[in-house]
């Protein structure tokens, strides 16, 4: 049943991270964000979230892991009303920063509780299974329950179907939770939460403008401030005493190996993810209902591989299985390079549930690997590195890759006869292309909206292959990486005590 609770946490988090890339274009008509708020909009959820994760993974080794947890879900709830009512492309911003806040609470808590919960590794992996299976139905039923929302409400209510949710976790986390934490935690070191999050933020911010808008001084000087900031970070954590993320985790092949093989698969993912939507609804012309219902097939394969991922890892080996489901990714996205605006269901259907799969195998047995590495006191900290990992890697890919997209889109040429305001809205987002063709004559407004949608499927197939690059890339890595890895045997095998 605590279980059952902590999947409840890790669902929401999951469906708010992918609801929003349908409700985009209802909100791009209602707020008139430019291109690069409409991004800011899309990633500064994920930027707050990677910043904070360490500082409260540590956070709830101190205070107690289910304080953390249900203190973060009454959070959560309250800000997503601010959401759901935003009036500017400004106050969404800050709405959705404010909203990272009490998700970067929920998530390593979830996680370091599963490994305090179960003590059988098996156990333990199988539970780590349904915890990422219901990550990856988040993110897939995500789409179908905005899609229904949106077709029959305006687009704060994909935020508020949050509150039923957290009322539920609260209530029930309550009674069924146990408490944990780690007894000798040592101060909550705050140069090192500060130190943590502006190098995370400053590092993230500059890639992502970078991407959009080449090298300039404001850029180097954010990069400079980041890396200084993360260098001094790790520097003192080998001094403390009780630092807020021990260092010499990283020491653990097996550790390492699965955090980059997380951060990088994110990475190649995110942004075709966050775009699928867009090309379903904005070229192919489905409703949001029929666009989440396209993208299941990707849920569907996450949850049955997270669920075997154990039992086959333990059968052949965490290396042949984390490679084999990176590779599988990487090849699936080579497959959309070829993508066009007619290409049938059946390629897409097939493309998204191969990508389930191979994330289920690699995102279940990663996270495993990282849970059993370290000791269960550390296991917050030890979770929140994983789901940094995780955050980063989304935020790096819808920037870097969504830069790709953007920047391929915005030289698309503007047919004879566009006035020159249609024309810069027209270039500023699909959507904006799509609200604009409204007010042009039928033969103007449909040449303006070709024009557009080719260059739109055009970056998705170059952002495609970067993506299949870094992903078979990653599985060479991992290949190598996780030699001689394993997981922890129980029921009277070998357990580490």
């Amino acid at each position: 049943m605590a279980l059952a609770v902590l999947a409840l946490a890790v669902l929401l988090v999951a469906v708010d991270a992918t609801v929003l890339g349908l409700a985009t274009p209802y909100l791009s008509e209602d707020l008139q964000p430019t291109g690069t708020q409409l991004l800011w909009i899309g990633d500064i959820y994920s930027f707050v979230i990677a910043g904070l994760l360490v500082s409260m993974g540590s956070l709830g080794d101190r205070i107690g892991r289910k304080r953390l947890l249900l203190s973060g879900a009454v959070a959560f709830g309250a800000v997503s009303v601010l959401n759901a009512y935003a009036t500017s492309p400004e106050m969404m911003i800050a709405a959705r920063a404010l909203l990272g806040v009490a998700g970067a609470t929920l998530m390593p808590s979830t996680l370091a509780l599963i490994r305090n919960l179960f003590h059988d590794p098996r156990e333990r992996s199988l539970a780590i299974g349904i915890w990422g299976a219901m990550a990856s139905a988040g993110a897939a039923v995500g789409p179908v329950v905005g899609g229904f929302l949106l077709e029959n409400y305006w687009w704060g209510s994909v935020f508020l179907i949050n509150l039923p949710v957290m009322a539920v976790l609260v209530l029930v986390g309550i009674k069924l939770l146990p408490e944990s934490r780690d007894p000798a935690p040592g101060p909550w070191d705050l140069l090192s939460v500060a130190l943590s999050m502006i190098g995370i933020v400053a590092l993230v911010y500059a890639i992502k403008e970078g991407a959009t808008h080449g090298f300039t001084w404001p850029i180097a000087v954010a990069s400079a401030v980041g890396l200084l900031a993360l260098v001094w970070f790790v520097r003192r954590q080998l001094k403390l005493p009780a630092p807020l993320l021990d260092m010499r985790l990283f020491h653990h092949g097996g550790f390492s190996g699965a955090v980059m093989a997380d951060l990088l698969t994110v990475l190649g993912l995110s942004g075709m993810v966050f775009f699928l939507s867009q090309f379903l609804q904005l070229v192919q012309d489905r409703s949001p209902l029929e666009a989440g219902l396209a993208e299941l097939p990707a849920a569907i394969g996450a949850v049955t591989a997270g669920l075997l991922a154990g039992q086959a890892a333990r059968r052949f080996s965490v290396r042949s299985v984390v490679a084999g489901g990176l590779a599988a990714i990487g090849v699936s996205l080579a497959v959309l390079v070829g993508l066009s605006s007619d290409t049938a269901y059946p390629v897409l259907g097939t493309v998204l549930l191969v990508v389930g799969i191979g994330a289920g195998f690699s995102f279940t047995v990663t996270a495993d690997v990282i849970l059993s590495s370290v000791p269960k006191e550390q296991a917050g900290s030890a979770s929140a590195v994983s789901e940094t990992a995780y955050e980063l890697g989304a935020a790096l890919g819808i920037a870097v890759l969504g830069s790709i997209v953007t920047g391929v889109y915005r030289d698309f040429t503007v047919p004879q006869g566009v006035p020159a305001q249609a024309a810069a809205e027209a270039h500023e987002s699909l959507g904006g292309a799509v609200e604009t063709t409204t007010q042009l004559p039928a033969d103007t407004g449909a040449a303006l909206l070709a024009s557009a949608q080719d260059a739109f499927v055009d970056g998705l197939r170059i952002a495609s292959g970067v993506g299949a690059v870094v992903l078979l890339g990653t599985a060479v890595a991992a290949w190598f990486l996780l030699r001689g890895q394993q997981l922890e045997e129980g029921y009277g095998g070998p357990t580490r005590h």
